[in-house]
């Protein structure tokens, strides 16, 4: 809640580019010394445990909106049910998400801590989430890691938002989703996109899903919500 930490963290988090703000010297001097952030630049959270940390206490609140069962997503081989988890992550924005998102405490990035509540209430016990973030990178990119007797199922995922007076992001979000897995030597991802413009349908009405396919050949499950 102390607002020099929430100026510096929240464009971190969210993705976006610094404002020319004039109490950043401060912000990031304050919030350096608390130990969040890494001494040295690019401007980052200091360490992995820290990225977990932060989202989690952040998502806390979205986690205990959440009645699925996690069982109910492990298939009878033990892999993780992903396409299903995707299906009720819809089913679940469109009844609370879209109004919970922007009630929550960092309400501007809201929509990406719901989905992360979601996926961390559902993957919790049975595998891990990674997560990268930072100032400037435009997404949360998201690697699900899940153990089963088979080996390591990996699913990716990248978080964007398409906001008021800007383009659709399904195009830089095919691309970036394409490098990033490219670095995980992965086929295959996932790409969602929230819609934050004014005027928009509700949740449930807008909600959809599509299929992509990166320049790179790389198939893409696109939802929109």
């Amino acid at each position: 809640h102390e607002p020099r930490v929430r100026r510096l963290m929240v464009p971190l988090m969210d993705g976006e580019s610094l404002l020319d703000d004039l109490t950043y010297d401060d912000d990031a001097s304050y919030v350096r010394d608390l130990g969040l952030i890494a001494p040295n630049l690019p401007l980052r959270v200091a360490n992995p445990i820290y990225r977990e940390v932060i989202a989690r206490v952040l998502s806390t609140s979205a986690q205990a909106m959440v009645r699925d069962e996690p069982r109910a997503f492990v298939l009878p081989d033990g892999r993780l049910d992903f396409p299903d988890l995707l299906r009720a992550f819809g089913v679940f924005w469109g009844e609370h998400g879209g109004a919970m998102a922007p009630r929550m405490a960092w309400h501007e990035v809201g929509h990406q801590l719901v989905f992360m509540a979601f996926l961390q209430r559902i993957v919790n016990g049975g595998g891990y989430i990674d997560r990268e973030y930072g100032v400037g990178r435009g997404r949360i990119d998201l690697l699900v890691r899940w153990l089963w007797s088979g080996g390591l199922q990996r699913e990716a995922i990248e978080l964007k938002v398409w906001r008021q007076g800007r383009p659709d992001p399904l195009a830089k979000g095919l691309t970036q989703l394409d490098e990033y897995l490219a670095r995980l030597g992965m086929d295959a991802g996932t790409l969602v996109i929230f819609d934050r413009r004014d005027g928009i349908p509700e949740p449930e009405d807008r909600l959809r899903f599509e299929e992509a396919v990166t320049a790179n050949g790389r198939a893409v499950v696109v939802l929109r919500a």
